[in-house]
């Protein structure tokens, strides 16, 4: 008991201060030295494996961060010109340890465009280096921006913003009501690009069946998702839209378009034959008939000539090879490759024009027209004169032409056809002014006698006189009517 009440009365008897004297070396400044002493003791224990610890400048960031890799381009600038010097300084025998290297990269020089320094940096240039805050990232923006996307903004003044091109989050339109209002200003801004954006959020924030409910009452919004859907291919929705809209003929359309996406033509040829059964209108059902039997037709006409032209038995594949396969053309252009190709052949074969013709319901228009492009293009003048030909109940015959005689010339002349071919067909052409102009456009000078002599018109066939070779058959022929 007594060595316990010994030890409490030297207990509340002690102290940890001791008085004041002039010769004490117990005082702040020699324990600001030791303490120093301490830390540099610390540092050079711990600088061979420095690695695995974090490092702390004297600022307490750690090193590393941004704020103090701005700071260590001055501050390393500063430290390199002290290590010139390795002298000890008077008064200092306590930081005598040698300065470390600087580090050759830092976050700073990579902003000022430096990935090596190539020398130490002069106490003026490092006190006098403004780059840094010139090109170190910003790392907050000012507080005006940050009104775009966190003010609470209206409806209305949503749309306005992003009619002037400002971006706006939609994100904080979470309500059915506040969305349908935002659709409707955007309707009411008459903005394309508005209303596509809001319709392209409804769509990923609403469900189907509430959005097509909405939309079905806000016809202009419906448009444009229609046609938003059209140019972007998403086909799945635009079907599952227009069935619940009930609009079957457009559904049957937009199934019908999945044909340009089938590139094998045996595929394409079964899907249009599925294609007839859909709810179409009549005439669009005959016109989905007439692609599916076009394109039976041109399978099998391929597979023909494609034959005939691997074999070398038909001399006008030779003469002309096809430069394109048939397959998928337009009707038309089926028609001029079955007449440059086909043109003599009967009428039972499936590759004949007259099968063509009859099948398809062409008219004698088209028909002639396009007939009489691929004819005269092989040169052969006695199938057009054929093709413009027709005989009367009586058997007579004439020239008719029921794209106009004027057209006809003109195809003619298009495929380099000899003047005696083109004159005849000038002298067809009923209005006169058209066939003089025709005639001396293309030096039909037969014609053009012709016509000044039946209109008596000497002073006109004395100036034309002019435009004939001198001695030639023409000339001759201007005399003697002049001279009658």
């Amino acid at each position: 008991m007594s060595r316990v009440r010994a030890d409490e009365e030297e207990y509340w008897h002690s102290s940890k201060f001791r008085a004041f004297t002039f010769d004490d070396e117990d005082d702040e400044l020699s324990q600001l030295k030791e303490s120093k002493r301490a830390v540099n003791s610390l540092r050079d224990i711990v600088d061979d494996d420095d690695d695995d610890l974090e490092r702390v400048s004297w600022s307490g960031e750690p090193v590393g961060s941004i704020s103090w890799s701005i700071k260590e381009t001055a501050s390393g600038s500063t430290s390199s010109l002290d290590g010139r010097d390795t002298s000890p300084q008077k008064g200092s025998s306590s930081y005598a340890a040698l300065p470390k290297q600087a580090s050759s990269y830092s976050l700073s020089s990579l902003f000022k465009g430096r990935n090596k320094l190539p020398s130490f940096q002069s106490l003026s240039d490092a006190l006098t280096d403004t780059g840094v805050k010139n090109y170190a990232p910003e790392l907050r923006r000012p507080k005006a921006e940050y009104k775009d996307y966190s003010s609470d903004w209206s409806p209305k003044d949503t749309v306005r913003r992003m009619q002037r091109g400002k971006v706006c989050s939609l994100e904080r339109f979470r309500s059915l009501q506040d969305k349908l209002v935002l659709l409707d200003e955007a309707v009411a801004g008459h903005d394309g690009n508005v209303i596509t954006a809001v319709l392209i959020f409804l769509k990923r924030t609403l469900r189907r069946e509430i959005l097509f409910r909405e939309l079905e009452v806000r016809q202009v919004a419906l448009c444009h998702l229609i046609h938003f859907l059209r140019e972007t291919g998403e086909q799945k929705f635009l079907l599952d839209l227009l069935r619940f809209l009930d609009r079957t003929e457009e559904v049957a359309l937009s199934q019908y378009r999945e044909h340009l996406n089938i590139q094998d033509v045996e595929k394409r040829r079964e899907f249009l034959k599925g294609c007839i059964g859909l709810p179409f209108s009549a005439e669009d059902t005959s016109h989905i008939q007439d692609h599916y039997t076009l394109l039976e037709r041109q399978i099998i006409i391929e597979a023909n000539d494609r034959h005939l032209e691997m074999a070398g038995q038909s001399e006008l594949f030779r003469k002309y090879p096809r430069k394109a396969s048939i397959l998928n053309m337009p009707l038309v252009t089926t028609l001029f490759y079955s007449c440059f190709y086909h043109y003599t052949e009967a009428e039972g074969m499936f590759s004949s024009p007259t099968n063509l013709k009859k099948t398809f319901k062409i008219p004698d228009k088209q028909y002639v027209l396009t007939a009489l492009a691929a004819r005269a293009k092989l040169r052969a003048w006695g199938d057009v004169d054929a093709l413009l030909t027709t005989k009367n109940w009586l058997g007579y015959t004439k020239k008719k032409a029921p794209i106009g005689f004027h057209r006809v010339v003109e195809i003619l002349q298009r495929n380099n056809a000899p003047v005696q071919v083109l004159q005849e067909y000038v002298r067809l052409v009923e209005d006169v002014e058209t066939r003089l102009n025709l005639a001396t456009k293309y030096k039909c000078h037969d014609v053009v006698i012709e016509t000044y002599r039946d209109l008596k018109d000497r002073i006109q066939l004395t100036a034309y006189k002019c435009k004939v070779e001198r001695g030639s058959a023409e000339e001759e022929k201007i005399n003697s009517i002049l001279s009658n």
